[in-house]
């Protein structure tokens, strides 16, 4: 069995990675806040772990995968959306979560096993809490309840961080109520406008934090094979989420594995972020006629954990990779997959070694199947040139042939010229002219 290395941010190092059940592999990666379209930045982990999902099904078994991707769909962020419109959180979170289904579809990512909503398991989330408050790790606080970080002796073990950068980087709330500054909500009162639950502390909602905690609990387990997503989600949000989550389980570590991967920037070097307002969404990419299977590729161009800088000149090189594996592959059937690519990818999911091996493969069928695990050409040859089919230019091609065959070579030439000036390239071969877009 090929044998999987994974960099484990608890250990700060690579380690081989040993699941609990080989026959029942379980991961969970921090999904979207639906409230607006997602950005090219936070389709990295989207992608990068999709790859991770497929190499786990390759080397364990097509079943073997329990992939969970939470939706979290209460948020003040999402409250203030639905005010603004004047409409039900509902009607955002469902709009914004199918832009997300599709845009991610876009990019070949597929389903997770689990979707579990935030609003879907408040029951769980309010068990927990009150686990942690009986045990003294939480306290309720003017209608709050909080987390008390000084009950845990081994808070900070993922970040790192001493207390006084821990308390900068939450960019915690001054509050009376609070016992520390470092404690942070589990839970908080809801207006009666709106939205909230009953709670042993009365009508609220939680905390973001507790939502993965209690959803990876009651879809998952207690301990899970690898909990992923973005490097800035270390701190506070996985912080926090291996404090509760051990303080509610006797001990037991929420994760064997913590995997993140880095940020995507703009040519300019800023991290792309909404609070910078420096964003381009998946969305607008896909409009402006760039395939998913390009955006992919982009994505997958450096390694996962290293920073990746976004722009037109990585976006067009991309293409012509493609463009250039596509003409091998042809409309090839699946063959062997090349063990180079999938020993790649076990490297800590080394996909520019695993790309690179991919350009060296000159079997259309090994290629396809090869590339089958990083996501790529998954569709065919014809498709990926032509889209789904033109019949004007079919027929303007038709009519190039016509005039050839008459030997009227000035139309033949002059309708070779003006489909390459919208960009289609003729192909003349011995069973005809085929055309493509450049």
């Amino acid at each position: 069995m090929t044998e999987i290395r994974l960099h484990d941010t608890m250990a700060r190092e690579k380690r081989v990675f040993t699941p609990a059940d080989p026959k029942r592999v379980t991961m969970y990666v921090c999904g979207p806040t639906v409230y607006n379209r997602a950005h090219i930045g936070n389709a990295r982990p989207a992608v990068v772990f999709d790859v991770l999902a497929r190499l786990l099904r390759h080397v364990y078994g097509a079943d073997s995968l329990v992939y969970a991707r939470n939706v979290t769909d209460v948020d003040d962020k999402i409250i203030a959306s639905a005010a603004s419109e004047g409409v039900d959180p509902s009607v955002i979170t469902r709009r914004f979560e199918q832009y997300y289904l599709d845009d991610m579809g876009a990019l070949g990512v597929a389903p997770p096993t689990i979707a579990p909503r935030a609003t879907e398991n408040i029951g769980e989330m309010i068990a927990m809490i009150a686990r942690l408050v009986e045990t003294g790790h939480a306290y309720e606080a003017d209608g709050h309840v909080l987390f008390h970080v000084p009950s845990d002796p081994d808070y900070g073990a993922l970040g790192r961080r001493d207390r006084e950068a821990m308390i900068a980087g939450a960019r915690v709330e001054v509050a009376s109520y609070k016992k520390d500054p470092a404690d942070f909500v589990l839970w908080k009162p809801s207006d009666p406008e709106v939205i909230g639950w009953d709670s042993p502390w009365g009508r609220g909602r939680p905390g973001w934090h507790i939502e993965c905690s209690a959803m990876i609990g009651r879809h998952l387990g207690e301990t899970i094979d690898i909990h992923a997503g973005g490097l800035d989600l270390i701190f506070p949000h996985h912080e926090n989420e291996v404090a509760q989550s051990r303080c509610a389980h006797d001990g037991a570590p929420l994760a064997r594995y913590w995997v993140h991967n880095g940020f995507l920037s703009m040519a300019d070097g800023e991290k792309m972020s909404k609070s910078l307002g420096n964003v381009v969404t998946v969305g607008e990419l896909l409009a402006e006629g760039h395939k998913g299977e390009t955006l992919r590729l982009a994505l997958l161009s450096a390694h996962y954990r290293q920073p990746l800088e976004w722009s037109p000149q990585l976006i067009a090189q991309s293409k012509a990779t493609l463009d250039r594996l596509y003409r091998v592959v042809g409309d090839a059937e699946d063959g062997m997959i090349d063990r180079g690519v999938v020993d790649a990818l076990a490297d800590d999911l080394n996909t520019p070694l695993a790309l690179s091996r991919l350009a060296a493969i000159d079997e259309p069928a090994v290629l396809k199947a090869s590339a089958a695990v990083l996501g790529l050409l998954e569709g065919s040859a014809s498709t990926w040139f032509r889209g789904e089919g033109d019949a004007r230019i079919d027929a303007l091609v038709e009519a190039r042939a016509e005039a050839k065959k008459a030997r009227n070579f000035a139309e033949a030439d002059r309708i070779r010229a003006d489909l390459a000036a919208e960009g289609i390239l003729l192909e003349d071969g011995p069973t005809g002219t085929t055309w493509r877009r450049a």
